[in-house]
């Protein structure tokens, strides 16, 4: 057994049953969350523990974010140590740690230029902002149309909420930015026909995570590339959920060996720690001069010491490598699972790397719930699909043990 496997010792003072926090909680936050009635309280690799003592197998693993599992000890050293140093002095001035980041992830990228924020919807208001600015400044101002596409998720501001294309988190919110349209993923007439003279850019994540883990047909990142070079648009990727290696490449768009105008970070950059990003090609970049945008916490010391060594750790041969055998071993293991259960149980097993969805015959909320008494963390992608990003550091054991408390959960129902 691991260092990583072992389960911490156990905190020094008592802390509070889950109950007791959750109707503390209720007394004070704003309850716009589904959350699970649980209180998580430590973690260490794959596993967590709540309130109650309680121990959970987590698949889910911060919805895609602790890519390297709960405290892993190189990353928990980068950040005490620049705790240690210096916290946040803002943008006004140069950090090493975070020039150290931009470093790293154009390197990585292929994309000269890093913007840092906080979050994965800040990285796409960035992405948005960046579209419009660079139409103006090519003498075509009235291009600032974006193309998404439907069960797409883009994140919670008014712009990234609008481009995000599933009404329900529309509702409640009109009247919405102006500029956006949705086409069917993955159809690429569609997309040809929604091109006008107003239209900037195309906006698409290579796999819908929140959409129930859709992945994007084959040839159809390439197909948009030679669309927007053909019309002068830009091609902006959201790859929150699956960069940083989660599909076994460093970032999604490079399955197809594209190359995006720019995309968008966050999640695992910082392994549990916000930060997101935006890289671009260098003459985009250009736009974006002083006074047209910026973030106060962007790009924090501690955040980016910490994705620092995240980055070191992907960045090794045998990582990636790993996450693509895992993910295939997860694949088939959940196909084989398939056939066992009754017929249309599982409806589809969709993923690529370590990002797996099992399309269920009903809603998933109940089946969720029931998987947590059982003790597995997952969460749903839409109404009926099981949603999997474990840790990049997860065994092929405990694989296998997670889909075994799928299948005691499933065969029951």
């Amino acid at each position: 057994m691991t260092a990583l496997s072992q389960p911490p010792p156990s905190p020094s003072v008592p802390t509070p049953a889950n109950d007791a926090i959750i109707q503390e909680a209720k007394r004070h936050l704003l309850q716009n969350y589904k959350q699970q009635p649980i209180v998580l309280v430590r973690g260490q690799g794959t596993r967590v523990w709540d309130a109650d003592g309680r121990e959970y197998l987590d698949l889910l693993g911060g919805i895609a974010t602790c890519a390297l599992g709960h405290c892993h000890p190189e990353v928990t050293a980068a950040a005490k140590a620049q705790l240690d140093s210096l916290w946040h002095v803002s943008n006004v001035f140069y950090s090493q740690p975070q020039i150290d980041l931009a470093a790293q992830l154009t390197e990585w990228s292929g994309l000269p230029r890093a913007f840092f924020c906080n979050s994965g919807g800040e990285a796409n208001e960035a992405l948005l902002k960046l579209a419009r600015k660079v139409m103006k400044d090519r003498g075509t101002p009235e291009r600032y149309e974006v193309i998404s596409f439907e069960k797409s998720f883009h994140g919670r501001t008014l712009a990234t909420v609008t481009a995000t294309g599933q009404p329900k988190y529309h509702a409640g919110f009109e009247p919405l930015p102006a500029g956006f349209t949705h086409v069917p993923y993955g159809d690429m007439e569609a997309v040809r026909r929604a091109v006008g003279p107003a239209t900037a850019a195309i906006l698409v994540e290579p796999i819908q995570g929140e959409g129930g883990v859709r992945i994007a047909p084959p040839g159809f990142l390439t197909a948009l590339r030679a669309l927007c070079d053909e019309r002068g648009l830009l091609l902006l990727v959201d790859e929150v959920q699956t960069g940083m290696g989660r599909t076994g490449k460093p970032f999604g768009f490079m399955h197809e060996g594209i190359r995006p105008d720019a995309i968008s970070l966050a999640k695992a950059l910082g392994n549990g720690l916000p930060i997101g990003a935006m890289l671009c090609r260098e003459e985009l970049g250009a736009s974006l001069v002083p006074g047209t945008h910026g973030s106060t916490f962007g790009g924090n010391l501690v955040a980016a010491a910490a994705a620092n060594a995240v980055l070191r750790i992907l960045r090794r041969p045998e990582t990636l490598p790993e996450v693509t055998e895992k993910g295939a071993h997860f694949l088939a293991r959940a196909r084989e699972l398939q056939a066992r259960l009754p017929a249309g149980r599982i409806q589809a097993v969709r993923g690529q790397g370590l990002l797996l969805g099992l399309e269920l015959d009903r809603d998933v909320a109940p089946v969720i719930a029931s998987l947590r008494e059982a003790g597995l963390l997952v969460n749903a992608a839409g109404d009926r699909t099981v949603r999997f990003a474990p840790p990049f550091i997860v065994t092929r054991k405990e694989l296998d043990e997670g889909l075994a408390i799928v299948e005691r959960v499933l065969a029951a129902l």
